[in-house]
């Protein structure tokens, strides 16, 4: 069996599906951050069978959560301050996403005026669709 110890104040998000821990780490852009990461992968979960887990160590603040909400609003998020849990915090499709997705429609207005944002509005919750702000484009979540 594999101890990670706990940390001080952070953020553990937990629940991650076994495999996604890569991806939620670039989304977040962790690298660019001056923090401690522990990522631990396929660790044995009941619930799950194997999930991946993510202890980040600092501020919250510099945690989106609507980027983790659009990757997997089943994460949980666990705000730790001296040690101890604080808040558990579940999460939902965010609304809106700002420059976490880029639109691929060739004529929108963000593929020309390249230092606009990309914009995107939550069109149907139950399939996690979104659209452009701009161009109406659809962006629909693989499953």
């Amino acid at each position: 069996m594999l101890n990670i110890s706990g940390i001080e104040n952070g953020v553990v998000l937990d629940h991650i599906p076994a495999g996604m821990s890569m991806e939620l780490y670039r989304y977040l852009h962790l690298d660019k951050l001056d923090c401690q990461v522990a990522i631990i992968r396929n660790a044995t979960s009941q619930k799950m069978g194997k999930k991946d887990i993510l202890k980040i160590s600092g501020p919250v603040d510099h945690i989106d959560l609507d980027v983790i909400g659009f990757l997997d609003h089943k994460i949980t998020v666990n705000i730790i301050k001296d040690n101890k849990v604080v808040e558990k915090r579940d999460l939902e499709l965010p609304k809106k996403l700002v420059n976490v997705i880029k639109c691929k429609n060739p004529r929108c207005i963000t593929s020309i005026e390249q230092e606009l944002p990309h914009v995107f509005f939550l069109a149907d919750e139950e399939n996690a669709t979104y659209r452009c702000k701009y161009c109406e484009e659809k962006y629909s979540k693989k499953k």
